[in-house]
């Protein structure tokens, strides 16, 4: 974690005021490894400083939503106040838009005072991409060569080298999308990047696509279940990253029952559609479902077994985005105290 100076003279403000950083700058402070990095050691020792209300929804229409996403902490550090404000509009879809659009605001916790603006919806992809890639590495076996990808939207890449950099074992990528072609081109323009001694492949069989898989990353929107429980292998390890409503599903009930399941936050049992479906039926109990930050802390046992299948499911929550825009702003200011004072 970079370190921010607090000298007197304002450690905390920027030097000519608030900074703003888009979304190619926040590609080049946030590396996969810097992030998961700074995501697993900071969840263990700072989540109970963070406060994190529960983030209002308001339905702007029968199907869009404005959502407002609050953390902040006084702990030395991470003394910010952080929000983000994100719209989800599904029919962007048909207008060749992104669904989703998001801006993150940063303040110094012990001033108020504004520190930075971010690109909410790059800091998004990439903070949903590692805290995936995380639970898999905390959960996947540590042999898993084949990592199934279901869905091929702007998060897909970013799950890839997330994954990739959490799990030195993967060997080969397999992209499943319901249009073809999509996934087809992300096949095509992944081997162009050359991302390691990897290969990348698609299927246009979903069910084939998961039964391959030791790992499969669901980053999807569906409102009906796409991975069915029986087509898991012993040993997979299925992350859930798409979904965040009640009446979203990514996969089915068997997939649950057969699973040991994880979430990000408490709010994935009242927004995750997955799980409390799961819970309304009698397919699992509250109880049943662990949290990540209890692995991390390993006040919760994990994998026990190379046959056990692991679910994890995330629906987002605001202490990962401050962490994020954390890092993202404090690398930026240590590169601009470099450039204005080399040494």
């Amino acid at each position: 974690m970079a370190s921010r100076s607090n000298e007197k003279g304002g450690g905390n403000q920027a030097p000519s005021g608030p900074v703003n950083l888009g979304s190619a700058e926040i590609r080049s402070l946030l590396s996969p490894t810097s992030l998961l990095h700074h995501i697993q050691t900071s969840l263990g020792s700072l989540s109970e400083s963070i406060c994190s209300p529960h983030r209002p929804h308001f339905a702007v229409d029968e199907t869009s939503s404005l959502i407002l996403m609050p953390a902040w902490s006084h702990h030395p550090s991470l003394p910010y106040i952080g929000v983000k404000v994100l719209t989800s509009f599904p029919r962007n879809s048909a207008l060749g838009l992104p669904s989703v659009h998001a801006s993150y605001l940063l303040f110094d916790s012990a001033t108020g005072s504004p520190l930075a603006s971010l690109d909410g919806t790059e800091l998004t992809l990439h903070r949903t991409a590692a805290i995936s890639a995380l639970a898999a590495k905390s959960l996947a076996r540590e042999d898993a060569r084949i990592l199934s990808v279901v869905g091929t939207g702007a998060l897909a890449p970013y799950i890839i080298k997330a994954h990739l950099a959490a799990l030195p074992s993967l060997q080969r990528i397999i992209l499943w999308n319901r249009t073809a072609e999509r996934a087809r081109e992300l096949v095509a323009r992944l081997e162009e990047e050359g991302l390691g001694n990897v290969n990348f492949d698609h299927r246009e069989c979903l069910d084939e696509a998961v039964q391959m898989g030791d790992v499969i990353a669901c980053a999807s929107r569906s409102d009906y279940p796409l991975v069915k429980g029986k087509h898991l292998k012993k040993g997979t390890h299925l992350g859930l990253i798409g979904s965040f409503k009640p009446s979203m599903r990514e996969c089915d009930d068997e997939a649950i029952r057969r699973g040991k399941v994880y979430v990000d936050c408490e709010e994935a049992l009242e927004e995750a559609g997955e799980l409390v479906g799961a819970i309304q039926r009698g397919i699992i109990e509250r109880g049943d479902v662990g949290l990540l930050v209890d692995l991390i802390k390993e006040a919760r046992d994990g994998r026990t077994s190379d046959a056990e299948i692991t679910v994890f499911k995330s629906v987002g929550f605001a202490v990962l985005d401050i962490l994020a825009a954390q890092l993202a702003y404090e690398k930026h200011m240590e590169a601009l105290k470099y450039r204005l004072n080399p040494q």
